[in-house]
């Protein structure tokens, strides 16, 4: 049976509808001996600052019954290592893996410098994490806050050259809400949702198990909540939704597409199952095969 894969986000094409989630892929360097990144929909590059930033203080990683907490802080090189090592290794698969770059700051004068320096280079989409702290209104997320989150995803857009998606927290009162307020400041597409607020006590220490005390939990326990982040998200703006949140299989990434989601992020699956972004894609056309499904845009929104 023939089966068609392809999605479009923002006039860009995916030849599927699979790409890794921002933080838990590097660039791909780490993976390319595991996986074969021509078959990737799309590599998410982890979080391009505009200089190097050190991250949070260790230990900032811990084990959860379903899934795992990090407060790593976007420890990344900078927008300069990325230019200079990290983009010419993507470029390698651009003839038929799309290049996502995720910009992170904590002001939006910093997100604006990342912005404007990709400006000329080969990226396809910038993903705006709006998760960073706001340090010029008390530390507040971007994305916490309707009105912050409409103010930067309107001077992004007007200074990007590529297509911009912004990535939206969970960690909010109605997401639909945070996705109009993007949407209407001019966001080409959405993804969702980021890491859900959580802690960790070690009760034999009788401190937390984090040297943050608070981190982001994803993994498995997150699906159910991402799920119906996305479906409420997808149903109250017009422009496409990337789901992700626990997604370690075909028939998971199948479950967030019925949901309203054109494409799909793997993320911490990768942490335990390095191919796990691989396995989701054959899944999908496994499950696509099984139920004589020959296009997978006919799975966006046909949950019913």
């Amino acid at each position: 049976m023939s089966m068609q894969t392809t999605v479009t986000i923002a006039g860009v094409t995916l030849q599927n509808p699979v790409m890794t989630a921002s933080g838990t892929f590097g660039s791909g360097m780490e993976y390319a001996d595991f996986v074969d990144l021509h078959r990737l929909g799309a590599v998410v590059t982890k979080g391009v600052a505009d200089r190097p930033w050190a991250g949070n203080p260790t230990p900032r990683i811990a084990e959860t019954t379903a899934g795992m907490l990090n407060a790593i802080g976007l420890q990344n090189p900078g927008i300069d290592v990325f230019l200079s090592r990290d983009l010419p290794f993507l470029q390698q698969y651009a003839d038929t893996t799309r290049i996502i770059v995720n910009v992170c700051g904590h002001s939006i004068e910093e997100y604006l410098t990342v912005v404007e320096r990709l400006s000329d280079a080969a990226v396809d989409l910038l993903e705006i994490n709006v998760s960073c702290p706001n340090v010029r209104e008390g530390g507040i997320a971007f994305g916490t806050d309707a009105g912050a989150l409409h103010e930067i995803t309107r001077e992004v857009k007007r200074h990007a050259k590529q297509p911009i998606i912004m990535k939206l927290s969970p960690n909010v009162t109605s997401i639909a809400e945070m996705a109009r307020a993007a949407e209407d400041a001019g966001a080409d597409a959405l993804s969702l949702i980021n890491t859900i607020t959580g802690m960790q006590i070690d009760i034999y220490r009788r401190t937390w198990t984090l040297a943050n005390r608070t981190g982001g939990l994803s993994g498995p326990a997150i699906k159910p909540v991402a799920v119906r982040m996305v479906y409420e998200a997808a149903h109250a703006v017009q422009i496409p939704v990337i789901g992700m949140g626990g997604i370690a299989c075909g028939e998971d990434a199948v479950e967030f597409l019925l949901a309203g989601a054109t494409a799909v992020a793997v993320g911490a699956a990768h942490f335990h199952e390095p191919r796990a972004s691989l396995q989701v894609i054959e899944g999908i056309e496994q499950y696509m095969q099984d139920q004589g499904v020959t296009d997978v845009r006919t799975l966006i929104g046909a949950a019913c």
